[in-house]
């Protein structure tokens, strides 16, 4: 997964973003070690601080945790995982709902073209 930063937001909101999406979706496994700062920091091509001070947020979120002389490991709480994966699909949710409003959508023409999307998705994976 490439890391990807825009100018319209701190790089290192941007950071934990993407580390956790990588957590959620198993790219990196409960009790992985992860890379060090400097190593992270140049895979991103960002400052080694503003990595290190994105991956103290993720240590405060309970997503990554470090030992002392041995690195920064995930976690392995799996109920932790679960929970951060549920309020992000439902940030994302939200977004979603704000957007089809902002269309002029009401709730129930939302899910009827969400159930037609899916509907269709379906019969053009068969064919």
């Amino acid at each position: 997964m490439e890391w990807t930063i825009d100018s319209d937001r701190p790089i290192y909101k941007q950071l934990v973003e993407q580390i956790e999406l990588r957590i959620i979706s198993g790219i990196y496994a409960p009790g992985d070690k992860i890379n060090s700062v400097r190593e992270m920091a140049m895979e991103a091509g960002v400052n080694p601080n503003t990595m290190q001070k994105a991956l103290a947020e993720l240590e405060r979120m309970g997503l990554v945790f470090a030992q002392r002389t041995s690195g920064r490991f995930i976690t392995e709480d799996n109920k932790m995982i679960e929970e951060a994966k549920n309020t992000l699909a439902i940030k994302e949710i939200d977004n979603f709902f704000e957007k089809m409003k902002q269309l002029g959508f009401e709730k129930e023409e939302i899910i009827s073209l969400i159930e037609k999307a899916e509907e269709d998705n379906n019969a053009n994976s068969k064919s």
